[in-house]
């Protein structure tokens, strides 16, 4: 439930004291509580407010911009057959699909292509 001006509280302030005072002053650190490192917090983000962290979140999830790239997109047209049974091969196929036209070319000559 949300608190609002009119709610009362869920616990009394002497309620409250007493469990503040009953805490230990440190953090038990057994094996499913370790302790932390300064090394832990390196690269912690620090916000004021959660559209502050989302944004903080956004930038460093964002891919730079790619400065080489390596392969260039192009549509082609394949027979089903070949499709299908690079498809069939399972997640990969189209870095297969590449590797086989690579290996075709090193088996052939420039000439062979403009035959």
């Amino acid at each position: 439930m949300k608190r609002n001006a009119t709610s009362k509280p869920f616990f009394s302030a002497e309620q409250m004291a007493a469990a503040l005072a009953s805490a230990p002053d440190t953090t038990v650190q057994d094996a499913s509580n370790p302790g932390t490192h300064a090394a832990d917090w390196d690269n912690a983000i620090v916000s004021h407010s959660l559209g502050e962290l989302r944004d903080t979140l956004a930038q460093r999830r964002a891919r730079g911009k790619n400065k080489r790239p390596t392969k260039e997109q192009v549509a082609v047209r394949y027979s089903p057959e070949v499709l299908a049974a690079f498809k069939a091969t399972g997640r990969g196929w189209q870095t297969r699909m590449n590797a086989a036209l690579a290996d075709w070319l090193k088996a052939h000559s420039p000439d062979e292509l403009k035959a």
